[in-house]
């Protein structure tokens, strides 16, 4: 999730936020003030310069530090690139207003979903297959979106860090970040199964992916049998390895060192844990060798109470050396949940918090994030 978060969380709701919650979210003792806060923003090309200009304002005075902004969303660059479909040039145009605003801005990536209709042509076996063999080119998992290339593949590997290379070679850019690094859902948050029409109780073979020709020949030189027709504890564990690795392989010989070669930090949107990352994306982001983690703590779809997020912070802080930035969720949120919310992942030991999104925040969420925070210079 951040599920291509703008289609994905789409209709699921916002909270209203009244004025009583939001006193009652100024009460009570403050969680300790972080280094750094971040915001998703998703693409309003049709922006002017003086309203871009308004909102990062806002976004500073309200104890952000940096954006996150969709630049390339599997179909469309929002940049000058010389090898995607270009849509706009809103890279370009927020840079140098976000930097006037002191805000770092990122350029947030989808790694993993390609729609290009250049590459579903020319490469069908660069796409993940299912255990009941149906290409994600072609028959996607959820959504239409989801056509999640195979990151074991050689070609998919250098056609993702080609992208992060690209960005990288941006000079004003602070960094990158990496949104879908990852296989697609075998197992969605338990808030998510009614919408879906699902009960994942266990992973079921049209939700199980990483089984291209590809990969499979690969785990059979490795193993000597197919994954398809693996029947011990052993062999099974074993296949779980080899997609995790996959995309563990992708992110630390591939994209850290594109980004860190043009002296781009890189950072990544990942799923709780990492234990339910494992589990259900296939994401084993404790290995990952980035300059900072946003786990997307979104308990509204797991269908648990902001001390979920202390939690899952505090395992995130345990298994990296790196700082992590609490995701959170904020629309179903009202003004006194979002405030225990934020004070759940500092004190759980997060360096900062990230807001999904910007589109969503309102003159008394900002008020919220700016109380909790701490807001002001640094």
């Amino acid at each position: 999730m951040h599920t291509g978060k703008r289609q994905f969380l789409k209709g699921l709701g916002a909270g209203v936020l009244g004025l009583p919650a939001l006193a009652r979210a100024f009460g009570g003792e403050g969680a300790p003030r972080p280094t750094k806060n971040w915001v998703w923003i998703t693409p309003e090309t049709d922006r002017s310069a003086d309203a871009w200009k308004r909102e990062l304002a806002l976004l500073r005075q309200s104890g952000v530090n940096a954006v996150v902004a969709e630049i390339y969303d599997g179909r469309h660059a929002y940049f000058a690139s010389r090898r995607l479909p270009v849509k706009d040039g809103l890279l370009e145009r927020i840079l140098p207003l976000a930097h006037a605003a002191g805000l770092e801005l990122h350029a947030w990536m989808w790694a993993m979903p390609c729609l290009i209709e250049d590459v579903l042509k020319k490469h069908p076996d660069w796409y993940s297959v299912n255990a009941r063999g149906e290409s994600a080119a072609e028959k996607p998992a959820y959504v239409d979106y989801y056509r999640f290339l195979d990151p074991a593949r050689p070609e998919v590997r250098e056609f993702v860090r080609d992208t992060v290379r690209e960005l990288a070679a941006i000079a004003e850019l602070d960094g990158v970040h990496l949104d879908y690094i990852r296989h697609p859902d075998a197992i969605l948050p338990k808030g998510l199964w009614s919408r879906y029409g699902v009960v994942q109780d266990r992973v079921h073979p049209q939700f199980d992916y990483g089984y291209s020709p590809y990969s499979r020949e690969q785990f059979k030189k490795r193993h000597g049998v197919d994954p398809l027709s693996l029947r011990t504890p052993g062999d099974q564990e074993a296949w779980l390895q080899y997609r995790l690795d996959s995309v563990s392989e992708l992110v630390n010989e591939y994209l850290v060192p594109a980004a860190h070669e043009k002296g781009k930090t890189i950072t990544a949107a990942v799923f709780p844990g990492p234990s339910l990352a494992r589990q259900m994306v296939r994401q084993d982001w404790s290995r990952w060798k980035l300059d900072a983690f946003l786990p997307m703590l979104y308990h509204f779809f797991y269908e648990q109470p902001p001390g979920w997020v202390e939690a899952m912070t505090r395992e995130a802080v345990a298994a990296v050396t790196a700082p992590v930035y609490s995701g959170l969720y904020v629309p179903p949120l009202d003004a006194a949940e979002l405030r225990r919310t934020i004070d759940a992942a500092l004190a759980g030991g997060a360096a900062g918090i990230s807001i999904f999104s910007a589109a969503a925040m309102t003159p008394e969420r900002w008020a919220v994030l700016k109380a909790a925070v701490g807001a002001g210079p640094r």
